[in-house]
């Protein structure tokens, strides 16, 4: 079965094409270290190739012919409305690709299930231009776990699903949701993410979270990548490494490498060195 490419150029032509199909693979790391970038840049590329193929072939370059485009891509948040992650976007690569791709993008925004028990204003994460007859009909919201596992259900199947961030259901934990909720949905999403047979991208901040919390989130992936900063002297480095990932890990090894150097420029997240045993 052909991979799924994560949409940064230079990894996916290490790995063959990409990512297995049916994965739920975690982009983990420190604040600003490039998991936040690589998630925009996968949704970006992989949106890209269909919305401007001669764009997608300027940034990217050719696809792997063991590498299939996913049917469609989807971007989760559960505090960030579309505006807001498009702007974010675009502090991450040039312009043209974030204009060209973002239609070609699906998002859903999950912040009112999300906020709805809190006491943040209702009027701070509302749509503005819902009318009173909208939020009459709609009546009051879905359960936010209950949300997010309807919409995968739905659109999943075949394609890349980004996930922004895993790490705000775990800061939810409280009240009527426990810990456990969150990894039973975690957990049940790996086991649904192999009959899909598309590519799943989750968000984890390892500031936010306990060493605990986080070997629960990997046992629940079929691959993480472990996104930190280096310093060397007065020089900080982001870097990447593949901490777990089965069917792609093998291949690493077999090269010997160890870690990736990375980079942010107009073409978004990127590979700028490979770091192998010596």
């Amino acid at each position: 079965m052909p991979s799924l490419p994560f949409g940064v150029a230079r990894l996916d032509s290490i790995l063959e094409g990409g990512a297995p199909p049916g994965n739920v693979v975690l982009l983990a790391g420190e604040s600003g270290a490039g998991a936040r970038e690589f998630c925009y840049t996968s949704a970006a590329m992989n949106a890209l190739a269909s919305a401007d193929p001669e764009l997608f072939d300027l940034y990217y370059g050719d696809l792997s012919a063991d590498a299939a485009l996913p049917e469609s891509v989807h971007y989760v948040s559960f505090t960030a409305d579309t505006d807001a992650i498009t702007r974010e976007m675009g502090y991450a690569m040039a312009d043209e690709i974030v204009d060209a791709a973002v239609d070609e993008i699906a998002f859903r925004d999950l912040s009112p299930e999300f906020f709805q028990l809190s006491p943040v204003p209702r009027d701070w994460y509302e749509d503005e231009t819902a009318s009173i007859a909208d939020l009459g009909d709609r009546g009051e919201y879905e359960e936010v776990l209950t949300a997010f596992g309807d919409y995968l259900s739905a659109h999943a199947e075949g394609s890349l699903v980004c996930i922004d961030s895993v790490t705000d259901l775990v800061s939810m934990v409280a009240g009527d949701t426990e810990w456990s909720d969150v990894a039973m949905v975690m957990k049940g999403l790996k086991k649904a993410a192999y009959d899909w047979g598309g590519l799943i991208l989750v968000l984890v901040n390892t500031d936010s979270i306990t060493d605990r919390e986080f070997g629960t989130l990997m046992d629940a992936a079929g691959g993480t990548l472990q996104f930190t900063w280096e310093s060397g002297g007065s020089q900080r480095a982001r870097t990447m490494f593949v901490r777990e990932f089965r069917g792609v890990l093998s291949r690493l090894e077999a090269e010997n490498i160890v870690r990736f150097e990375t980079e942010i420029h107009e073409g978004g997240f990127d590979i700028s060195d490979v770091r192998k045993i010596r």
